[in-house]
């Protein structure tokens, strides 16, 4: 039966056709909806867990004790999930074990672009890289039996555009798998002794899984013109593909690590001229080139950003199809907080007080926007906890009366204890405000462990955020509605003004949440508006200014009343 799929979706068929039985993911966008898919099949087992680094230990666990498993992370939460991969690919498996990771070129939802090909190479496992959703339910299941052929965990590269794009794939039936557990010191137990015994294994895996390169249908040629031969994977064959059509021929990778050698100079023998078109890093072409062959890629084609049909035409001298355009310029609109966000109380009243505010990952990255503009760093996950214990030892009270650290609930769980933890232990004078809006939200509201439920929203374990923060060390600990501007200013100049480490939790669940009732929009008493702008510094969507007067939106308008609480006239009603 075919069906019409989102790349992500045909992953989760994937691992659903191929007797995956337990799947463990922290979502990130782009993967995030292989795993919210796969938790629709009940004999797949599904969980969010804490961070990146703790999903790959899960499904190491599962497939060491037999049962195929999967994770699922966005390419940053590669980085966080090194630690286990790099060693897991010593051990081997025992049933398969496949690790999602989603590029984001472009960066559309992501601090940076990054290409995880470099973590495979480096590892030294094999990664597929499918180029449409019917290759991502294919390839997925191929990825289990050469994690199993081979011993290795595999990972399938998908990118934004595959993730997030439909196209049709067949469905089959599934297929279980099991295993038996067999204690094997040797090969589990990564003590220096049994270690140094399984690299040779690894460089020798290596070798066979780059014979297998050469001759699997997974890498194909295709011929057409022999003008032209063009070496190319995933979406960027594709455009390619429209690009070119016949008048090309193609090598199109379906397996980026480890590259085939023979394959590769077979085909270039075979064209005049000779094209890498990959998105990223040229780490085909470099291999290409290592190979002793004259190849036309980053030269021309850029190293940031997506491809596209058109990018790809103009960069090699192609006629450039003409873009549909607007008779009217429409005018900008830059990402902001929705209305009735209770995170723009704590950045209003942080701007306010002048603080310098270390940030981390999520929605409230919003808040380094104008006109709120009150975030000062964003590096990574819990970041901002740690940055700030580091920025306070650097400049003492300079920094402790006056710096604070911003960090999501589902952010502090992911990362964010380990710098509190430090904080507490090697004590410096810092305020850490946690943004509990009772879900991870940037990524479309999955639940989190201090939510109380599961993926699948039955009832799970909480842990209690004040209870957790006092257990680490922290004497000072308080709640502040956020939609509360007098209270939390309190709290904001009180805990910078104390002599010890302390915690504010800024707690109402956010607004978008569907048990979350709002209250009946505001609207604006134009006899009593004076045209003082105060209301616009909250950089709410919902007001806007016309005619000298505030406006409020009706639609957008939650009733929050942030806004009335900087209105010196009562203008809001």
């Amino acid at each position: 039966m075919k069906e019409l799929m989102l790349g992500n979706k045909a992953f989760a068929r994937g691992l659903y056709e191929a007797g995956c039985s337990v799947a463990s993911s922290y979502p990130g966008t782009p993967s995030t909806e292989i795993t919210e898919e796969a938790a629709k099949y009940d004999e797949i087992y599904c969980e969010w867990a804490p961070n990146e680094k703790v999903a790959m230990e899960v499904a190491f666990g599962a497939a060491m004790a037999g049962k195929r498993s999967f994770c699922g992370m966005k390419h940053v939460g590669l980085n966080v999930a090194a630690d286990p991969l790099y060693t897991a690919s010593y051990t081997g498996v025992n049933a398969g074990m496949v690790i999602g990771v989603a590029d984001d070129p472009g960066m559309h939802s992501s601090q940076n672009e990054q290409d995880s090909r470099h973590h495979a190479i480096a590892s030294k496992v094999p990664m597929l890289e499918p180029s449409d959703s019917a290759e991502a339910l294919e390839f997925t299941k191929r990825a289990f039996e050469i994690s199993e052929e081979f011993d290795t965990p595999v990972i399938v590269k998908m990118c934004t555009r595959v993730s997030h794009c439909q196209s049709l794939v067949e469905k089959s039936e599934r297929k279980e798998v099991s295993k038996p557990y067999e204690r094997d010191i040797a090969k589990y137990v990564m003590m220096p002794g049994n270690a140094i015994k399984r690299h040779p294994f690894v460089e020798e895996r290596t070798e066979a899984l780059t014979m297998y390169a050469e001759t699997s249908d997974i890498n194909r040629v295709e011929m057409g013109s022999k003008d032209i031969g063009i070496i190319t994977s995933s979406t960027s064959y594709l455009y390619a593909k429209e690009v070119f059509g016949d008048n090309a021929s193609y090598l199109k990778l379906g397996m980026v690590n480890p590259l085939p050698f023979k394959l590769i100079l077979d085909f270039a023998s075979e064209v005049e001229k000779l094209y890498v078109i990959e998105e990223l890093d040229p780490i085909i072409e470099n291999h290409c080139k290592a190979l002793g062959l004259d190849v036309t890629g980053k030269d021309v084609l850029p190293i940031c950003g997506e491809f596209s049909q058109n990018l790809i035409a103009e960069k090699l001298g192609l006629p450039v199809k003409e873009s549909c355009t607007l008779d009217e310029q429409l005018p900008m609109r830059p990402p902001a907080m929705c209305s009735g966000c209770p995170h723009r109380g704590v950045f209003y009243t942080l701007n306010k007080n002048k603080c310098t505010v270390i940030g981390d990952i999520g929605c409230y990255t919003l808040g380094a926007v104008a006109p709120l503009s009150a975030m000062h760093m964003t590096l990574c996950m819990g970041a901002s906890v740690s940055g700030l214990h580091g920025f306070n030892k650097a400049l003492g009270e300079e920094g402790e009366k006056n710096a604070v650290a911003v960090i999501g609930d589902s952010t502090f769980m992911h990362s964010g204890m380990t710098g509190l933890a430090n904080i507490a232990y090697n004590q410096s004078n810092s305020t850490v405000i946690i943004l509990d809006n009772s879900i991870t939200g940037m990524t479309g509201h999955q639940q989190n462990p201090t939510t109380g439920y599961n993926i699948k929203g039955d009832p799970a374990g909480k842990i209690d955020l004040e209870a957790l923060c006092k257990s680490m060390g922290f004497a000072r600990v308080r709640v502040v509605d956020p939609y509360d501007l007098k209270a939390m200013d309190k709290a904001v100049k009180e805990e910078l003004a104390a002599d010890e480490p302390s915690v504010i939790i800024s707690r109402r669940p956010c607004v978008l949440l569907k048990y979350v009732k709002t209250n009946a929009p505001l609207k604006v008493n134009e006899d009593k508006c004076r045209g003082c702008k105060s209301c616009m510094r909250l950089g709410c969507p919902s007001i806007s200014f016309r005619d000298g007067k505030a406006h409020v939106d009706n639609t957008l308008c939650t009733g929050c009343g942030v806004c009335e609480q900087l209105c010196a006239f009562d203008a809001f009603e």
